[in-house]
């Protein structure tokens, strides 16, 4: 090699730069990190194959340690228990309650006779030597010609109207028990309170889908719902009912709402059927339904006392009218105002007014047309005599109305 080739070789070594030390720290790091990677995914594996062991013989004899039998025991036992209390409240139940089957005839003048038929649910709630009382809706068997109830089994078997009640939308059926092994029990709706879990057992969309078992709370433990009796459009009546997010659907009408510990608490009702609204179904409480359903068995129909007034609540009227219109005093707050008087009625024979304001029954406060409906259906009777407090423009009074048989519509 010349002069030339040296020089030109000595030239490059010098402009050529050193390795720098941080490049190589930085690649190392990185070498660190990917092979901490490689060691942590490899673990799982080298595990499985039994290289290695992160158990101490010390432990599990200390039995800080499950094996996986035991942690599988464990898992199935707490899954039981989570579950057991809805399940035995179903299994108490659910065999009581059944579908009702109606066959309704109807005919023109130029068509000839034709059937139809109908599903919904009941509740076996009695058994007395061998006859069995199913308690249902009112809507479910209205119109029928025939009725027929099935049992869980599948068994069919006849059933007679003994009684119902358009008001409370109840009635009572009577069947051979003979092949009824289950009766439900009652609960008593007024210990209920507001997020208690509530199951709704019926048979929705017929009987294909029977027994069918939802679970929800108590969303409300008294609700009233405005309903037409007439078809006419107008308001009848105000059903006293108690609100429940567990699913009630078409064929649910007259299946059990039951509690946690597998008591009849309230018989399906109704449900708002809007595509807007969901989880929000309706239940006729044991408090209201039990009366009603004595008087079905024993008489046929329900007995009631009336004044014969149409009312509304207060608390439903603009508090504008509560000075303005009813001369109300500002300490009155609550209370039920006479809309209209029935002819003939009590309430017409006692001088009642329109706009009158009742406060109290016999001393007991009346804050709104549940509390009415409750007193008089629970603290009175048929013709007797009661005192009942009024304001009427603006001067409170005592006025004595003898009670009558309220009329059926």
């Amino acid at each position: 090699m010349g002069y030339y080739d040296d020089h030109v070789t000595e030239m490059q070594r010098q402009k050529s730069p050193a390795p720098k030390r941080g490049n190589s720290l930085l690649m190392a790091f990185f070498g660190a990190v990917v092979g901490g990677l490689i060691v942590l995914l490899a673990i799982p594996t080298l595990a499985n194959f039994g290289y290695l062991s992160f158990l101490d013989s010390n432990d599990e004899q200390l039995g800080l340690i499950e094996s996986g039998e035991q942690a599988e025991d464990s898992l199935r036992t707490v899954n039981v228990d989570v579950n057991s209390d809805v399940t035995n409240a179903v299994d108490k139940v659910s065999d009581a309650v059944v579908g009702i089957i109606v066959d309704t005839r109807q005919a023109s003048f130029f068509e000839q006779e034709s059937t139809e038929e109908g599903t919904g649910s009941g509740v076996i709630y009695k058994q007395a030597g061998d006859r069995a009382f199913v308690v249902t809706n009112h809507h479910v068997i209205e119109n029928a010609r025939e009725i027929e109830v099935s049992l869980t089994d599948g068994t069919r078997v006849p059933a007679e109207l003994l009684g119902s009640d358009v008001i409370t939308d109840l009635a009572v059926l009577e069947i051979d028990g003979s092949d009824v092994d289950t009766v439900a029990e009652f609960g008593d709706s007024r210990l209920l309170r507001v997020g208690e879990p509530a199951i709704a057992i019926g048979n929705p969309l017929g009987l294909r889908f029977s027994s069918t078992v939802t679970q929800g709370i108590i969303s409300a433990t008294e609700r009233s719902i405005p309903v037409d009796l007439t078809g006419n459009r107008q308001v009848d009546w105000y059903a006293e009912v108690m609100q429940t997010d567990a699913a009630i659907n078409p064929g649910n009408s007259g299946g059990a709402l039951i509690n946690i510990e597998g008591q009849v608490i309230g018989i399906n009702s109704m449900k708002i059927a809007q595509s807007a609204v969901e989880g929000i179904g309706f239940a006729i409480p044991t408090e209201i339904a039990i009366p009603v359903i004595e008087d079905l068995e024993r008489l046929g129909e329900v007995q009631r006392p009336q004044m014969g007034v149409g009312i509304r609540s207060l608390s439903e009227i603009a508090s504008y009218h509560w000075e303005e219109t009813l001369n109300l005093p500002e300490s009155v707050k609550a209370g039920v105002v006479i809309t209209s008087i029935s002819p003939g009625s009590p309430a017409d024979r006692a001088d009642f007014q329109e706009y009158d304001v009742i406060v109290e029954i016999e001393g007991a406060e009346i804050n709104d047309g549940h509390d009415l409906r409750k007193y008089l259906y629970t603290e009175t009777n048929i013709g007797e005599e009661i005192v009942v407090t009024i304001y009427r423009d603006g001067q409170r009074r005592e006025v004595n109305v003898q009670l009558s048989e309220q009329q059926s519509f």
